[in-house]
């Protein structure tokens, strides 16, 4: 940046004459024209685009000392900021409104004057920002950099945050002046899509975070640090044993109308897997008593056979041993996905609320109520961290209710305080 600036001289003391005929040294003409109340009010765009004064003006921001709007009667515009460099006073024109934002030209002012305090100062040297790249010139190169280390699904997720939440709100600001109150008006933005902020926001902080790699951004900058997520009911639900009874009335009646859902469905309903994790399983993969998955949701992973899933899969078994175990009809060579036939067998089994993954819900809540541990249950559903398991910790505490109150009642019987 060229640097725009004055050098206020050290006064003389040669004479002035007053109008009334006396006369003053130029020290104490200068000292009665400071002793004029000065304009200072915190500047804003607002105050910026308020017409100019009748004469030239300057308005003094309260929050950064030495950064103000100077008016001149011509009706221009100009960001200054006023320091002392060298006992020498200095002001620097920084831009004009039309050009520069408050807050940008707050910023810059308080850069010059940190340099001005610092200057002659030993100090390290700073890597600047690329201020000119935004945001959207920078999301398909971080794209680029990310994609060997995401999966595909998970490509898939985010390049879409990408291009529907985050590229309308910040993609043409410059990368290295996005800033925490603009992650805050993008968050405020998106109250009515929660649940796409949520998923969105993890994708912005490790873009910034590649940005700061790059160079783009200062080190340490992530301005999505301590963003909270909004607060979400999660949706639990549970199958009861009637309702069980129910869905395998409905998943027998439709074997010969569904022959590749109902298998799916079963499976998962036996294993408490995830539904990408049986509909895509391969029979390179099955090896009873066990399933040994490559990759997974959590990476590599074993899913526990028990003798309703082994009879399944033995029924299902050709004796290749090799491809899809659930091929989809027209493309064999991608799995079915049995999810529109879900909808119609639990609207026969009655129960219109409950989706696939209530599942995987349902046969964590089974086994607490069989007295496993939250442990093993993590083991069972294959969770990466224990955190994810402690969301059934209420079922076991139910459960213990449950017994606590049988014994209470047995002993009532016993005391005779019940018939």
């Amino acid at each position: 940046m060229l640097d725009n600036s004055e050098t206020v001289e050290p006064s003389s003391s040669f004479n002035l004459a007053r109008p009334d005929g006396h006369l003053v040294t130029a020290n104490q003409a200068a000292e009665r024209v400071s002793a004029v109340p000065e304009n200072r009010c915190r500047l804003t765009g607002h105050i910026a685009r308020r017409k100019a004064p009748a004469r030239h003006t300057t308005f003094w921001d309260t929050d950064v000392p030495g950064f103000g709007l100077r008016c001149r009667a011509s009706g221009t515009k100009t960001w200054i900021v006023k320091y002392r460099e060298r006992r020498m006073m200095r002001v620097r024109t920084l831009g004009s409104p039309q050009t520069m934002k408050v807050d940008a030209a707050r910023r810059e002012a308080r850069r010059v004057l940190a340099e001005a305090m610092l200057a002659g100062l030993p100090t390290r040297p700073v890597a600047t920002a690329d201020d000119a790249l935004t945001f959207a010139v920078f999301a398909p190169e971080f794209l680029a950099c990310s994609a060997r280390h995401w999966k595909p699904a998970t490509l898939v997720r985010n390049r879409r945050a990408i291009e529907r939440d985050l590229i309308p709100f910040f993609g043409e600001m410059r990368l290295s002046e996005i800033e925490r109150t603009d992650i805050a008006r993008w968050r405020d933005s998106m109250a009515s899509r929660s649940g796409n902020f949520n998923r969105a926001v993890p994708v912005l902080s490790a873009l910034m975070n590649e940005a700061e790699v790059f160079g783009h951004r200062r080190r340490g900058s992530n301005p999505c640090r301590g963003i909270a997520r909004y607060k979400r009911k999660q949706p639990q639900r549970y199958l009861s044993p009637a309702e069980y009874r129910a869905l395998g009335a409905a998943l027998e009646n439709a074997e010969g109308e569904m022959p590749r859902a109902v298998p799916i469905i079963r499976l998962l309903i036996y294993t408490g897997a995830r539904l990408s994790e049986i509909a895509m399983l391969r029979w390179e993969w099955v090896k009873p008593p066990r399933l040994f998955l490559p990759d997974s949701k959590t990476g590599p992973k074993v899913i526990y056979l028990n003798a309703p899933a082994r009879a399944v899969l033995a029924k299902l078994d050709t004796g290749q041993g090799k491809g899809l175990v659930f091929p989809a009809p027209r493309d064999p060579a991608k799995s079915f996905d049995p999810t529109s036939h879900w909808h119609q067998l639990r609207a026969r089994a009655g129960l219109a609320d409950v989706r696939l993954h209530d599942l995987r819900h349902s046969f964590a809540s089974m086994a607490i109520r069989d007295g496993i541990s939250l442990t093993l249950i993590g083991r069972l559903l294959g969770h990466a961290l224990p955190e994810t398991t402690e969301r059934y910790a209420h079922l076991a505490d139910d459960t213990v209710l449950e017994a606590a109150q049988r014994v209470s009642g047995a002993i009532a019987v016993k005391l005779g305080l019940v018939a």
